[in-house]
């Protein structure tokens, strides 16, 4: 009896926490123990398809960049130059899935909206490793050290130099890392757009922050709540910079274009919202 109790309230704590992990911790806390359980969590994956198979060849010049780090391993990222000299940067985060061809081609997409005159780095954090399945991408996400992504991100910055005014933009897990990044980019920080990624829970680090956000969200999410989102705008708000909400009657990654459910209405008014919002940060006419 005792055993079969015992056995009944494992089964109850791990279920639990399962939710909860992710509800949490998901690019709250980009690595860690709690996300490498969230990785091979059953229902967060079946929420992830496998993407379609796309190959994408640049079309303005988009180019795979490598730059120093210091204490490890150089960094890589996806360059589109702006088409003529400028001090206006956006950085691109990739979902759990890595720098593929769909974000590539995002990177080069986002600097066209923007009219040509911002210069796009797509960031890799998984130092060169793409998944095509949510089996791999679980495994990925999961052995993302956070030290070495904030690496990944203050490496970049630096390679972008001193004097810039730097915007963020991802999806998802990157969605959460777009966040980071702004806090990296410091007071070269012009905005921060996140398109259903975990808000930061940690109140000192929000403290941190130098820009206005934009968070675009699917009612129909089951991983991220919307109290959670709207306490983390409050945060955001404390700490002296305005918090912009959107909410899309559409599932998780609805935006994604690999994503078999991608609900291209829902994204295309979510775009237009971060659109306006990177033009006025990056004062884009």
């Amino acid at each position: 009896m005792k055993k079969t109790l015992l056995i009944l309230l494992l089964v109850l704590f791990t279920g639990t926490t399962a939710n909860n992990i992710y509800a949490q911790s998901c690019c709250a806390k980009p690595a860690g123990k709690d996300m490498k359980a969230l990785a091979l969590n059953k229902s967060f994956k079946a929420a992830h398809e496998a993407p379609i198979p796309f190959n994408y060849t640049p079309e303005k010049g988009g180019t795979m960049i490598s730059y120093k780090i210091a204490g490890g391993a150089d960094g890589n990222a996806f360059y589109v130059p702006a088409e003529e000299e400028t001090d206006k940067i956006l950085i691109v985060v990739h979902e759990w899935w890595g720098l593929n061809d769909y974000i590539k081609r995002e990177a080069e997409r986002w600097q066209q909206l923007l009219g040509g005159r911002v210069a796009v780095y797509a960031a890799d954090l998984y130092d060169g490793k793409v998944a095509s399945s949510p089996d791999e991408a679980g495994k990925l996400m999961g052995a993302l050290d956070a030290k070495r992504g904030e690496a990944i991100l203050k490496g970049l910055i630096q390679k972008i130099g001193t004097g810039k005014s730097i915007a963020t933009i991802g999806w998802c897990m990157g969605g959460s890392w777009s966040f980071n990044a702004t806090l990296a980019a410091g007071n070269q920080a012009a905005g921060c757009v996140m398109y259903y990624g975990f808000p930061e829970k940690d109140t000192k680090r929000i403290k941190t922050l130098r820009a206005d956000v934009l968070y675009n969200y699917g009612s129909k999410d089951n991983f991220i709540k919307e109290p959670d989102v709207k306490q983390f705008g409050k945060e955001v708000e404390a700490a002296g910079h305005k918090f912009t909400f959107h909410s899309f009657d559409a599932v998780h990654a609805f935006a994604n274009p690999s994503n078999p459910k991608f609900d291209s209405k829902a994204a295309e008014e979510a775009q237009g919202y971060a659109l306006k919002f990177l033009k006025e940060k990056l004062k884009v006419e």
